[in-house]
C-alpha cells in the first residue's frame, strides 16, 4: 500500500512579496490531496470489488475479496494434522500404573521380610534382595515417566508448529479481504471483479479530499512572517468573478530553498530562492485537486 502526495496539474507559481501593492496575495499554487494506492495483498481471482470511481469510502470498510478457497483447504488440513499429532500423546498415569502396583507389592514384601529377619526367620540376603527389587522398580518408574514426558513434550512442540502454520494461513486469509485504509473518495479504479490479481497489483486509488493541501512557494524575505500552525487566508477563483475565501493553516515549511526557474542558475537568479509551504484547507466540497489558489499571509 503506497502513500504519497501528488499534484494533479502543472504547478504554475507566481511569487509576490508582501510589499507588492499591485496584488492582494503573497503566494499562489495548486491544491493537492493525500492519495493512497490500494494494492492486492493476495494472489488469485478477485471475487468482488464493490467500488466505482467517485465513491466515498470509510476507513476500514470492506470493499472486496480475493478467492481464498485453497487457503481454507490448507487450514482444514493443518487442523486435522494437529489432531493426529496430539492424539499420539501417551497417557503417563496409565502407562506406569502396572509398575506402580508392582512397586507397592515389592514394598509390602520388603516390610514382611524385614519383620522375619527381626525374628530370625528370614536371612539378611532375602531382605537385601527385597530392597534391591524396590530400588529397581523405582528407577524403572522414573525412567518410564521421563520417556513418556519427553514424548509428550515432543508431540506438543509439533502441535505448536502446526499452530504457527495455522496463524500464517489466518493472516493470508485476512489479506484476501480488501479493506479500505482511509476515509476518502475513489479517484481511479484499476481492477474489476473476476479478474486475476497478484500481490502488489494496484486495485484502486483513493484520496482524502475533505482535507486539501495547497502547495505554494514564498520568498526568503517572507520566511520571517510565517510559522507552523499559523492561520492564513486562502482565496480561490471559481470563474465569472466568483471568489471565495477559506481559512488555512500552515502545516509544513520546507527547510531547503529552491531556485525559480530551476533551469536557470545564474548569479542573479540565485537571488530568487523560494521555499515550499503546505497549507491545510478544509474542503467544503467545492475545492478540487489541481485547482489554483492564492494565500494572504497577513
Amino acid at each position: 500500500m503506497k502513500y504519497k502526495i501528488i499534484p494533479f496539474a502543472a504547478l504554475t507559481l507566481f511569487l509576490f512579496s508582501c510589499k507588492n501593492t499591485d496584488n492582494d496575495y503573497d503566494a499562489s499554487g495548486t491544491f493537492e490531496a493525500t492519495e493512497v494506492i490500494v494494492s492486492a495483498e493476495a494472489n488469485g481471482q478477485i471475487l468482488s470489488l464493490n467500488i466505482n470511481e467517485g465513491n466515498v469510502l470509510k476507513e476500514n470498510q470492506l470493499v472486496g475479496a480475493v478467492d481464498s478457497t485453497q487457503l481454507h483447504f490448507n487450514k482444514m488440513q493443518l487442523s486435522q494434522s494437529k489432531k493426529a499429532i496430539l492424539s499420539g500423546r501417551p497417557d503417563v498415569m496409565t502407562q506406569i500404573a502396572a509398575l506402580e502396583d508392582e512397586l507397592k507389592n515389592a514394598i509390602t514384601d520388603k516390610k514382611r521380610i524385614a519383620n522375619l529377619v527381626a525374628g530370625d526367620v528370614a536371612s539378611q540376603k532375602q531382605l537385601d534382595d527385597a530392597n534391591m527389587r524396590v530400588a529397581v522398580l523405582k528407577s524403572n518408574i522414573a525412567a518410564q515417566k521421563s520417556n513418556l514426558n519427553t514424548t509428550t513434550s515432543s508431540l506438543n512442540e509439533q502441535g505448536t508448529t502446526v499452530n504457527a502454520q495455522v496463524a500464517q494461513i489466518n493472516d493470508q486469509l485476512k489479506k484476501c479481504r480488501i479493506i479500505n485504509p482511509i476515509n476518502g473518495t475513489v479517484l481511479v479504479k484499476y481492477a474489476n471483479a473476476f479478474e486475476m490479481t497478484m500481490m502488489g497489483r494496484p486495485l484502486y486509488k483513493i484520496a482524502d479530499v475533505k482535507n486539501m493541501i495547497l502547495r505554494a512557494y514564498i520568498t526568503s524575505s517572507q520566511l520571517s512572517q510565517i510559522k507552523l500552525n499559523q492561520k492564513v487566508k486562502v482565496f480561490v477563483d471559481f470563474g465569472k468573478e466568483q471568489r471565495k475565501e477559506y481559512a488555512g493553516i500552515i502545516s509544513w515549511i520546507s527547510d531547503k530553498s529552491e531556485f525559480t526557474p530551476k533551469t536557470i542558475q545564474t548569479k542573479d537568479e540565485r537571488a530568487n530562492s523560494v521555499y515550499a509551504v503546505k497549507i491545510s484547507v478544509p474542503n467544503d466540497g467545492y475545492l478540487k485537486i489541481g485547482m489554483y489558489g492564492e494565500i494572504k499571509i497577513k
